[in-house]
């Protein structure tokens, strides 16, 4: 049995309404809570009920920290990044599923990193992937069949050695990961077209960020590229640069108000050629060590604002709220109110904020415990911003500064 509505084995439709009962608390917060949404979650797990669980509430978290349900209309990008992550939604398949483009060759992953922040990216991906599962939904009332994932087409021509930068590769690798965690059986489909002798070493570098289910997805095409995608997508939704008869109004064969080309950033873009921060301290944290501010908020929705940057290499950094009074107690104790993530601050310096909807003592955690061999030289300014209605004072750490 496929494990889909319809074609489900009596344990499989059982398992189903115990997983619905489980997350009875969290459906609301769902963006479907149909029998087709559900399996998508139970299918990621082989139908293990505890496994899908917890997946599904991770979810609900990361829709939260990352206000996925407003990222559509309140989410706006960098100009750099609208104008230069290449891509697009492009037409159906033979069986109504969105169609998404991305062009891997006129990609420039270093311009891009040098003006823009990874976690930018991983929002744009976001975006991206929040836009095409309503176009899903949209299919789903205008077919009035379940359409529940896309067909994704990678062209690989002018792939190369600039591609496999380690920062691009990690980067791209949290975005793989997002998907997977996120939004499973998102993907129908993967054709790799144009693939050059490069591709089988750039795929070893991201192979293990993909579950073997996706992988079995993913179809490598020879010469006869264009034949295959006529199989699966009518030529009137292929545009014409990829074997079909789909052109923009104009006649241009690319379709580029569909599907952005990228090219090269331009050095004006870059943000450590054009910005010179003064920073208020600095710290060096020793390999496999860790760096922790406190910080007491006495009002509720105030801003805590940081400002950080890292020489050399990458950092870790979370946003963590202490739940108990006095003594000390470990990261993993607290609730987290910025996910650890690891930023490219030694590419795009890092400035940012958030609303601290409690009073309480804030944890700033700088992590370079990963790292085996290597210091980081991480310099920050950390200011708390009172609401409007609240006297502004000078804000001040505890002074609980720790290296770990």
């Amino acid at each position: 049995m496929s494990g889909r509505v319809g074609d489900l084995s009596p344990k499989q439709a059982a398992v189903l309404t115990q997983f619905r009962q489980k997350i009875q608390d969290i459906l609301p917060s769902l963006p479907a809570q149909h029998d087709h949404y559900l399996l998508c979650w139970l299918r990621a797990r082989n139908f293990n009920i505890q496994k899908s669980e917890a997946m599904i509430r991770k979810h609900v978290e990361f829709r939260k920290q990352m206000k996925v349900d407003t990222i559509l209309t309140d989410y706006k990008p960098p100009e750099v990044i609208e104008k230069y992550v290449s891509g697009g939604m492009c037409g159906y398949d033979r069986e109504g599923s969105p169609i998404w483009y991305d062009v891997i060759g006129p990609l420039d992953p270093k311009g891009l990193l040098m003006s823009a922040t990874k976690q930018d990216f991983m929002k744009l991906k976001i975006k991206h992937t929040e836009m095409l599962r309503r176009e899903c939904q949209r299919q789903t009332e205008k077919l009035g069949k379940n359409i529940e994932s896309i067909t994704l087409i990678y062209d690989c021509e002018g792939l190369g050695l600039k591609h496999m930068w380690k920062p691009a590769i990690d980067t791209y690798g949290e975005v793989l990961t997002m998907f997977e965690n996120h939004y499973p059986e998102g993907l129908k489909r993967l054709f790799i077209i144009k693939a050059p002798r490069l591709f089988p070493m750039a795929y070893n570098l991201i192979k293990h960020f993909i579950c073997e289910e996706t992988q079995r997805k993913i179809i490598v095409v020879g010469s006869n590229w264009q034949e295959m995608l006529r199989k699966h997508i009518d030529p009137d939704q292929l545009p014409v640069i990829y074997g079909g008869t789909l052109t923009d109004p104009d006649g241009d064969p690319r379709c580029r108000t569909m599907i952005n080309y990228g090219g090269t950033v331009p050095r004006s873009y870059y943000v450590q050629d054009s910005e010179k921060i003064q920073y208020d301290n600095s710290v060096t944290i020793s390999r496999g060590s860790t760096f922790q501010l406190e910080y007491d908020v006495a009002a509720p929705s105030s801003l805590l604002r940081y400002q950080f940057t890292s020489d050399g290499a990458d950092i870790g950094f979370g946003v963590y709220k202490r739940t108990k009074k006095g003594g000390e107690q470990k990261l993993e104790e607290m609730l987290q109110v910025l996910p650890h993530e690891r930023y490219n601050a030694h590419l795009v310096p890092e400035d940012s904020c958030l609303t601290c909807p409690e009073p309480g003592v804030y944890v700033l955690c700088f992590d370079n415990s990963y790292s085996i061999l290597q210091s980081k030289k991480v310099s920050y300014t950390v200011e708390v911003v009172p609401p409007p209605d609240v006297q502004l004072q000078k804000p001040h750490s505890r002074g609980d500064v720790r290296l770990q």
